[in-house]
């Protein structure tokens, strides 16, 4: 099939986190969107000329964006593609706003979480034409390829006056199939990694798998189903191209499980080794996911620290959020990663659906038993699409306006303990756990370069900042 050529403008919105008494603020990574990323190099493959604008990393408004849609460079747009977490989602519409007075005849395409979870709300917006659900990269190549939105597979629509949704398109099983990630395209000087995440600098996030094999009632079904990884082969190559063009010296693998598929996070520690490429890693995977002997071997090859969801210091919490693991689970997990020298850093959630006082005490207490390197305390954010979610509008805690919220901001009211509890909680818990003689003198002993001396000086005055 002859394809015309298009020209695509895909937009990562901005993230913003106005409440003041949020952590988050001060420690959160600055990464670019990995799905834009693909769906960037797939058009581009597809011979379609593509521009990436972050607005996060670049520290654009709406109204910047608007200014720049007046240049020359963004001349005789076909599509715009947006994508959309709930807490992007007002940006997103601004963004689609934006684009149409500019643009009357572009095509403006919202994918993400959001959009797949709510796609009739998200098309109620005026300016908002088609809805990529879920994965992007086909779906997001057929659509500006011309092909007839009533043939796509994963898109919803509006038609006549009506909003059509698509049949679903299946996962995509073969991931190795994309080209890497349009890196190229991407301000990549401008990106961070979290604070206490990092052993080097510069860093930069990648998936090697997409899927999860917990169904934790905090987090969206979407984007789920049966875990796919690209092979050991293919992520070296893309960390090669970080670490070769980019000067990259640190890897952040995003994945909700890395080591769900034990056999293929061998190969490519021995790859790391046999080829003895020079970086420093860290992942997230899930206590019950830890293996003493494949751990050892993550370490030799290069990892030093591994994120853990703990999420409670309860076994009844840790129920209720269905996540299937058990509180000896946690201890066995953080006792196998301090026995093979990696660094632990363990998450946790303060009012969860039944949480009190006192179980949020026995959580900070569990914390501090563990001992972990690090611990980061959340506040339960509810997101259309979770269980969470449904649980509290059926029982009317939730209380929402707008999404105007984002990680760690108060969404519920319970009846078991209340948001000014819960506050002071999350204060209390950062202030007990870090200011510890203990934890202070350790991680002063394991300082090795100015990278480390800059994260541990910014954590300590971000936890001695929301002290007040």
């Amino acid at each position: 099939m002859w394809k015309m050529k298009r020209k695509v403008l895909l937009i990562n919105p901005a993230w913003k986190v106005e409440n003041k008494s949020n952590l988050w603020r001060k420690v959160a990574s600055c990464y670019p969107s990995l799905g834009l990323a693909y769906i960037a190099s797939v058009l581009e493959k597809e011979g379609h000329e593509v521009i990436f604008l972050d607005m996060h990393a670049e520290n654009y408004s709406p109204k910047d964006v608007a200014k720049l849609l007046k240049s020359k460079k963004y001349d005789a747009l076909d599509y715009v593609g947006i994508t959309a977490t709930t807490p992007l989602i007002n940006c997103a519409y601004e963004l689609a706003k934006v684009v149409k007075k500019r643009f009357p005849q572009v095509v403006v395409v919202l994918g993400g979480v959001h959009p797949t979870v709510l796609p009739d709300e998200v098309l109620g917006n005026r300016y908002v034409d088609i809805i990529v659900r879920e994965e992007g990269e086909l779906t997001m190549r057929d659509i500006v390829n011309g092909l007839p939105l009533n043939d796509l597979l994963g898109i919803s629509y509006k038609h006549e006056g009506c909003n059509l949704h698509n049949p679903p398109r299946p996962y995509i099983e073969n991931l190795d199939d994309f080209p890497p990630p349009a890196y190229h395209l991407i301000p990549i000087g401008n990106y961070r990694p979290a604070i206490g995440s990092y052993k080097r600098l510069p860093a930069m996030s990648i998936f090697a798998t997409r899927g999860c094999p917990g169904r934790c009632t905090f987090c969206h079904r979407a984007f789920k189903g049966r875990i796919r990884s690209r092979s050991a082969k293919k992520i070296i190559e893309e960390i090669k191209i970080l670490v070769n063009d980019y000067g990259i010296r640190e890897i952040n693998f995003y994945d909700d499980t890395f080591t769900a598929l034990k056999s293929n996070v061998e190969d490519f520690c021995r790859i790391l080794l046999k080829e003895k490429i020079d970086i420093t890693w860290s992942c997230f995977t899930r206590v019950n996911y830890v293996d003493k002997r494949l751990f050892s071997l993550m370490k030799k090859a290069g990892c030093h620290q591994v994120m853990m969801g703990v999420e409670s210091g309860v076994q009844e919490i840790l129920d209720g959020m269905n996540k299937m693991i058990t509180l000896e689970q946690i201890r066995k997990a953080v006792e196998i990663c301090k026995e093979v020298g990696l660094e632990t850093r363990a998450a946790y959630i303060l009012g969860s659906i039944g949480e009190t006082k006192e179980t949020m005490e026995k959580t900070l207490q569990f914390a501090i038993e563990l001992d972990t390197d690090y611990a980061q305390f959340n506040i339960l954010t509810a997101y259309p699409g979770t269980e969470v979610w449904k649980m509290a509008e059926k029982n009317g805690w939730l209380r929402v306006k707008d999404y105007d919220y984002s990680v760690s901001d108060f969404t519920l009211e319970l009846p078991t303990v209340s948001q000014d509890e819960i506050l002071e909680m999350y204060k209390k818990a950062h202030r007990k756990y870090y200011l510890r003689p203990k934890v202070i003198w350790r991680r002063l002993l394991k300082l090795r370069s100015w990278a480390q001396v800059k994260q541990e000086v910014l954590g300590a005055l971000a936890v001695a900042m929301d002290a007040d």
